[in-house]
C-alpha cells in the first residue's frame, strides 16, 4: 500500500503539472480577450470625457468602476466617498458652463454615495494573512431620469434587470436595488425600502453583470442602487453636489477641444478631465507590461514543470526498479522451484513484469484519483501566480457605458492569481495510465531479466 501510495502521488503530479500548463495558458489567452474586449467598447466611446474632482482617487466610465476601496459603485472617492457620504463632490453648476462648450452633444451629472459602515475580514491566499477592513453597506447611485439622455441611451441605468422594471423618465420615489440589496433591505418589488428616513418604492432588481473584482475580490455593482439624481441628493444631504459628469462629444475630432475648455471651467473644487484616449493608453501599456511578465513566467513554469515531470517519471521507475529488485530477492526459491518445474525464462521474466505493470497500473488509478481532487491545489502551488490586470473587464455596463478598471483601480498593476487547473481531462487520464503501465515495465525490466537467469539449483540453496 504504501508503495502504490508512494506511486500515486508521483504520478498524480505527472498529470496535475500539465492541467496546470493548459490553465496557465488558458489565463494569459484570457488576457489578450480582455484587452481586446476592453479597447473595443472604448473605441465605440472615444467621445467620452470624464470630469470629476481631482482629490478623488481615479476615474472610470458610465457603469461603474473603483474608486479605491470606497466607491464601491466605482466612482471616485476612496475611502471617503465610500463611507456614510462623506467625499469628493463636485458643485452641480458646473453642468450650467459645460453646457455652453461648442461641441458638446450631451452631459450626465451622476452622484454616487456610499451609505453605512460594515466590517469584514478578508484572507489573503498568498501568507494567509488577514486583514480587517470597512465597506459599505449599499452605494446609492443617483443618475439624470431625463428623456433625451435616456432617449440617447447616455444614463448608466442596469441593464441586467432580474425582476420588476429599470427606471424610467420622470421617476422619483422609486429604486431598482441589486441582488445583493435585496437581502440587506429584506425587500423586492412592490416593497418599499426606508433610506435615511425616506421611504422608497421598489420598481425592479438588477444583477450584478459582470464579474469585475478589485483587490478584495468584490464585484463593482453587487451592492449598488439607482435612484433619481434629485432624490439622491436630497437622502444624502447633498443638495447641489455631484462624483462625476461624463461629457459627450458631437465626434472625436471635438474631444481634444472640449476636454481643453472643461478643464478651464471655474469651479470650488480642481478638476480632473479625462478622455478616453488617454485611457486606452494607460491599458495598452498595462497589457504589454503585464503581458510580457506573464509569458516570461509561462515560459519558466513549462521548463519547471518539464523537469518536475521528469523527476517523477524518473521516481515512479526507480521505485518499481527497486520495489522489483526486492520481490525477485524475497522470491528467489519460488523462481527456482518455478524453472525446476518447467518455467521457462521467457515465462518467469513475463510473470515478473506483469506484476510491475499491474502495481504501476494500480498506483496509476490512486494517481488519477488523488490527481482529479488535488490538481487545482498542485498546480496553484508548484506554478506561479499570472497577473490579469483586467480582472475580467465585464464589469455592469450602463446605457451607452461600459465598465473598464481605470489606473489606480484594478489596472495599477494587475491582480495576481494564483493558477488553478481543472481536474484532469479524460485524455489527460488515459495518458497517465498507459505512462504507468510503460513505467511499470521498464521498472520491472532488469528484475525481470534477472529472476529469468536464476538457476534452480542456486535458487534453492538460497537463504
Amino acid at each position: 500500500m504504501l508503495v502504490v501510495i508512494a506511486l500515486g502521488f508521483s504520478l498524480a503530479i505527472m498529470i496535475s503539472l500539465p492541467a496546470g500548463i493548459l490553465a496557465n495558458q488558458q489565463s494569459t489567452q484570457s488576457i489578450t480577450t480582455d484587452y481586446n474586449n476592453a479597447v473595443s467598447q472604448m473605441e465605440q466611446e472615444l467621445t467620452l470625457i470624464t470630469v470629476t474632482n481631482s482629490s478623488s482617487s481615479s476615474s472610470s466610465s458610465p457603469g461603474g468602476g473603483y474608486g479605491g476601496y470606497g466607491g464601491y459603485g466605482g466612482y471616485p472617492g476612496g475611502f471617503a466617498g465610500g463611507f456614510g457620504g462623506q467625499g469628493n463632490y463636485i458643485n452641480e453648476s458646473v453642468v450650467d458652463d459645460i453646457a455652453s462648450i461648442p461641441g458638446v452633444v450631451a452631459f450626465v451629472p451622476i452622484l454616487v454615495v456610499g451609505e453605512g459602515i460594515t466590517t469584514q475580514t478578508f484572507t489573503s491566499p498568498y501568507g494567509d494573512r488577514t486583514f480587517t477592513f470597512n465597506e459599505t453597506a449599499y452605494t446609492i447611485e443617483g443618475v439624470p431620469l431625463d428623456s433625451s439622455l435616456i432617449a440617447g441611451n447616455y444614463v448608466p441605468l442596469p441593464t441586467n434587470i432580474t425582476a420588476g422594471r429599470n427606471l424610467q423618465t420622470g421617476d422619483s420615489g422609486v429604486v431598482v436595488l441589486s441582488q445583493n440589496n435585496t437581502g440587506y433591505f429584506d425587500a423586492t418589488v412592490g416593497d418599499e425600502v426606508n433610506i435615511n428616513g425616506t421611504n422608497f418604492q421598489v420598481v425592479g432588481v438588477h444583477g450584478e453583470s459582470g464579474s469585475s473584482t478589485f483587490a478584495l475580490g468584490q464585484a463593482a455593482d453587487v451592492r449598488t442602487l439607482y435612484m433619481n439624481l434629485t432624490d439622491a441628493q436630497t437622502v444624502s444631504d447633498l443638495t447641489g453636489e455631484i462624483s462625476t459628469v461624463y461629457v459627450y462629444a458631437d465626434n472625436s475630432s471635438d474631444v481634444t477641444n472640449v476636454a481643453t475648455q472643461l478643464s478651464l471651467l471655474p469651479s470650488s473644487v480642481p478638476l480632473t478631465v479625462t478622455t478616453e484616449e488617454s485611457e486606452l493608453q494607460t491599458i495598452e501599456t498595462n497589457y504589454n507590461s503585464t503581458l510580457a511578465a506573464d509569458q516570461s513566467a509561462i515560459s519558466s513554469t513549462q521548463t519547471v514543470a518539464f523537469e518536475e515531470i521528469a523527476v517523477a517519471v524518473v521516481a515512479t521507475s526507480l521505485i518499481v526498479l527497486f520495489v522489483m529488485l526486492y520481490t525477485v530477492r524475497e522470491r528467489t526459491k519460488e523462481i527456482g522451484t518455478m524453472k525446476a518445474i518447467g518455467f521457462s525464462n521467457w515465462n518467469v521474466m513475463s510473470q515478473f513484469i506483469l506484476e510491475g505493470i499491474l502495481l504501476t497500473l494500480v498506483a496509476g488509478i490512486v494517481g488519477i484519483a488523488i490527481g482529479s481532487v488535488g490538481a487545482p491545489a498542485l498546480s496553484g502551488l508548484l506554478l506561479p501566480h499570472v497577473s490579469n490586470p483586467f480582472g475580467s473587464p465585464g464589469g455592469r455596463s450602463g446605457a451607452g457605458g461600459f465598465f473598464v478598471a481605470r489606473s489606480g483601480g484594478a489596472f495599477g498593476g494587475g491582480v495576481a492569481t494564483a493558477v488553478s487547473a481543472a481536474a484532469p481531462s479524460p485524455e489527460l487520464m488515459l495518458i497517465a495510465l498507459g505512462a504507468a503501465v510503460v513505467l511499470g515495465a521498464l521498472g520491472s525490466l532488469y528484475p525481470a531479466w534477472r529472476a529469468s537467469r536464476t538457476r534452480p539449483a542456486e535458487a534453492m540453496r538460497y537463504e
